[in-house]
């Protein structure tokens, strides 16, 4: 087996402390995971992991030539990259995991504007609206939405989204514009429980600090495009995040409201996982990623 897979194999394995992850990562079969550990283990004449049926650890020596390997497959991939300078000879496959609203919207125009420009690539969307673990789950490329909490990561924010409160014109002509929270409860609300998981409390903020307003759920929902398609009906306010409405903004059908009690704005990250060697397409795409989103939320309505 080539040598440097070989040790993508085992840096694969050791960051993700499964075989089984490595392997999905890698595209392969877990069992010919294990067969190249073990055989680059038989070349070194040296154990670099403990495993048991169940787990996988890395002894001293392992956590040892980890290290180097990082940064030996760091300097291959910087120039595998450099040899490859022109964006059509990038090729490969990529895995990359979204929230499933922002990444319908905003993530996958982005691959398919990166599929279109490098032919040779391949990736892999997951949208799911549940946090997981890039090393584990075998994914490269994460865009999350606020902050991260996980130090294991590596982060380039992106932009930011806000948490605001939107209504009709037909809606807001025909029972007035509410000044302040706690004039939603004279209101007929649509609750999004994702963004409002207690449907008839809303938390806003004002001068710095937190204050949550009683208000009138009459419908409550459990995503939010159901709360959009409320909105636009004329149900009544609804309290949703910035990129889940701009178009209707921008096209006139809702009207962005109580803007002075906002809770501060929630960043939008590109991260991948810490450590790990980048490869060209994986840093080829988190550039263009990085790059779209700041010109897409910079240009978020107001």
């Amino acid at each position: 087996m080539d040598r440097i897979d070989a040790w993508t194999t085992f840096a694969a394995v050791a960051e993700a402390l499964s075989c089984a992850a490595a392997a999905r990562r890698l595209g392969r079969s877990p069992a010919s995971v294990t067969r190249a550990v073990a055989a680059l283990e038989e070349r070194l004449r040296a154990r670099l992991l403990n495993r048991t049926t169940r787990s996988v650890a890395l002894t001293e020596f392992g956590a040892q030539a980890l290290e180097r390997a990082r940064r030996a497959l760091a300097a291959f991939a910087e120039l595998e990259g450099t040899a490859a300078a022109e964006p059509h000879e990038l090729r490969g496959r990529l895995r990359v995991t979204a929230p499933v609203v922002f990444g319908r919207l905003h993530v996958l125009p982005i691959v398919e504007a990166f599929l279109g420009a490098h032919p040779a690539t391949r990736v892999e969307l997951v949208m799911l609206d549940r946090v997981v673990s890039l090393v584990e789950e075998g994914l490269d490329v994460a865009v999350r939405l606020g902050r991260l909490p996980d130090s294991s990561l590596r982060a380039i924010r992106a932009g930011e989204v806000r948490r605001s409160v939107y209504a009709s014109p037909a809606y807001l002509r025909a029972h007035g514009t509410p000044r302040t929270p706690d004039a939603l409860g004279r209101h007929a609300c649509v609750s999004c429980i994702p963004v409002t998981p207690v449907p008839d409390r809303w938390t806003f903020s004002r001068d710095g600090r937190s204050l949550v307003a009683p208000v009138s759920a009459r419908l409550v929902v459990n995503t939010a495009e159901a709360a959009v398609d409320a909105a636009l009906a004329g149900l009544g306010p609804t309290c949703l995040l910035s990129y889940q409405v701009d178009a209707h903004v921008r096209a006139g059908a809702l009207v962005r409201i109580l803007g002075g009690y906002e809770p501060p704005p929630i960043p939008v990250q590109v991260v991948t996982p810490a450590g790990r060697f980048v490869t060209p397409i994986v840093r080829a795409f988190v550039d263009a990623c990085v790059e779209a989103l700041r010109r897409t939320l910079g240009a978020s309505s107001d």
